[in-house]
């Protein structure tokens, strides 16, 4: 088998409701669909999401398209490993983290859906997975919405079947983020699990006393207090504090892990999948955490799905609430696996 060609998509348009966390207003909606075709007419795709800059994802196409494309037309789309390699040597002299590693995520993700379409099976059962369900919880905190309808969406996402909530703090001062967790907190009840995110807002000083005060209010994980690349910060603040501090969102690539992971920096690593450079990367990632018995959750959740049903360190999968079709559901706090070839629907990641 082999590709034949790369095709792309680009979709930039307002968001129907903008949201905000503490440092940045997502007010777009902005994609990049990416196809990888082949000479036996087995196709893959992935679907690369852009939520702020209008013109991010025609730039991102045209990395795509004009650089990374051209490089593995005429290759076996089974060689993965060997594509990520040579994609990485390709974009070293610009730079491979930032939009260069969100294409080769986007190629990542595409290779796999094509592998999976190929064997007619779910891309989980390509990579052995131990679980057929995933703990979920929703993300729905977000910092536009007052202290009533704060409450008010959390209580929808529990009574959704999710296990626990999200929510974005470091837009005001501490007493406006205790203020609406307490809020959350009365409205959902003692036993699901509540979450910070605080987008990395705050430094050293800021998010040792933040923390103490979360804690204090029993949050299950304290999300980017610092800016990402700090590991050495986020390794003091660890030592510091009791709640786990989750993070990895913004690191790009396996490589930038393994430092956090091995020096303790971290208790909850998420990767995404567009920035740690595709499935491959985030499956990588998730074996090294599980070998120094660190939890993984998700940043984001569609093809995500794949690599959590397989990793044996899985703590949770992070979701919107659920359609209002009533196409999914949960059960006991658990999102199925998909059961089409490839990956799931083409989802955007």
């Amino acid at each position: 088998m082999k590709i034949t060609a790369v095709r792309v998509e680009v979709v930039s348009e307002p968001k129907h409701h903008a949201v905000r966390d503490a440092i940045q207003l997502l007010d777009r909606d902005g994609h990049v669909v990416t196809t990888i075709e082949t000479d036996e007419g087995v196709a893959g795709r992935s679907d690369t999401y852009f939520g702020r800059e209008p013109s991010s994802p025609a730039i991102l196409a045209r990395i795509v398209q004009d650089q990374l494309a051209p490089a593995i037309v005429g290759s076996d789309p089974r060689l993965i490993r060997g594509i990520r390699e040579q994609l990485r040597a390709l974009t070293d002299y610009q730079g491979t983290a930032g939009l260069s590693t969100f294409g080769m995520a986007a190629v990542d993700l595409a290779l796999w859906d094509l592998l999976g379409r190929s064997l007619e099976v779910p891309v989980w059962q390509l990579l052995g997975a131990r679980r057929d369900a995933i703990p979920t919880y929703a993300m729905v905190g977000w910092l536009e919405l007052d202290e009533t309808a704060l409450a008010d969406v959390a209580v929808r996402a529990i009574e959704q079947g999710f296990r626990g909530v999200k929510m974005k703090v470091g837009g005001g001062t501490l007493h406006e983020d205790i203020s609406r967790m307490r809020a959350v907190r009365s409205a959902i009840g003692d036993e699901p699990d509540l979450m910070v995110d605080a987008n990395q807002a705050f430094d050293y000083a800021e998010a040792l006393s933040r923390g103490r005060a979360y804690e204090e209010l029993g949050v299950r994980w304290f999300e980017e207090p610092l800016p990402a690349h700090d590991t050495a910060a986020h390794v003091r603040l660890a030592d510091k504090l009791d709640v786990p501090i989750a993070t990895g969102e913004n690191r790009y690539g396996q490589r930038a892990f393994t430092d956090l992971i091995t020096a303790g920096g971290v208790g909850v690593v998420q990767p995404d999948l567009r920035r740690a450079g595709g499935l491959t990367d985030c499956l990588e990632v998730g074996l090294l955490a599980a070998g120094m018995g660190v939890p993984y959750a998700s940043h984001g959740g569609g093809a995500h799905i794949h690599v959590l049903a397989a990793l044996p360190n899985t703590l949770y999968m992070e979701s919107g609430l659920l359609p209002e079709d009533g196409s999914v559901h949960l059960t006991d706090g658990t999102y199925p696996l998909p059961t089409e070839p490839g990956l799931t629907g083409w989802a955007r990641f």
